[in-house]
């Protein structure tokens, strides 16, 4: 379990580390339904997570019979997200579009959050490829059915926890936390491009790295 749990780390930091989650969850923060609607938010995004890595693992699952049915897949997500690292990296000196949804986040309410965080998490490419990822290795660990639901539970705390942590902690220190969570927004829509495409290159390259290694091993 501790050796499936390292390699299922980078996977996680990387969906955890994705701006525009964090952007979203700290402009609900700021929204006129702020407590309720960040709440929406971190349950759809955490229970977006958890639906696709276990739907994956599911896959994992029935192809473990066929040794490099995973590695092709891992090795696969590793492509997609190189290519789409380079992508993000060459337009990183571009001007930042802001999407439309964004600028209905102060109005919006908890079921409206909830949607987005479930979307962002489960239907956003970028992080449907890690849980692709999470879930096939998962799958293939060949672990009893608890073993398998700690597995993807732990991936989803990790992967969760830059959403669900400040959300969580605003409840309780609401006041304290308005100057640092606009500061790290600032940051964030400043850099996002530049940080999305770095973290992407990276784990794009670890994941290439664990397929080739699942098919030639």
């Amino acid at each position: 379990m501790g050796a499936l749990i390292g390699d299922l780390l980078p996977s996680a930091l990387g969906v955890a580390i994705s701006p525009v989650p964090i952007i979203a969850a700290i402009l609900m923060l700021f929204g006129k339904h702020a407590r309720t609607t960040s709440l929406g938010f971190a349950a759809g995004w955490i229970m977006g997570v958890l639906a696709a890595t276990a739907l994956f693992t599911g896959l994992g699952s029935a192809a473990r019979e066929t040794s490099s049915a995973t590695g092709w897949i891992v090795l696969a997500a590793g492509v997609l997200l190189l290519a789409e690292g380079v992508r993000e990296w060459r337009a990183r000196s571009g001007v930042a579009s802001t999407p439309k949804w964004m600028a209905a986040i102060d109005e919006m309410k908890p079921l409206a959050g909830a949607g987005i965080g479930f979307v962002l998490a489960a239907v956003n490419p970028k992080n449907l490829l890690l849980c692709v990822a999470a879930g096939m290795q998962i799958g293939a660990a060949g672990l009893t059915t608890g073993g398998t639901v700690v597995a993807i539970v732990v991936f989803a705390v990790i992967a969760s926890s830059t959403v669900a942590v400040p959300v969580f902690a605003y409840q309780v220190a609401a006041d304290r936390l308005r100057g640092p969570l606009a500061s790290l927004k600032a940051w964030l829509e400043a850099n996002n491009k530049a940080v999305m495409a770095v973290l992407i290159l990276v784990l794009g390259v670890v994941l290439i790295g664990k397929g080739l290694g699942a098919v030639t091993g």
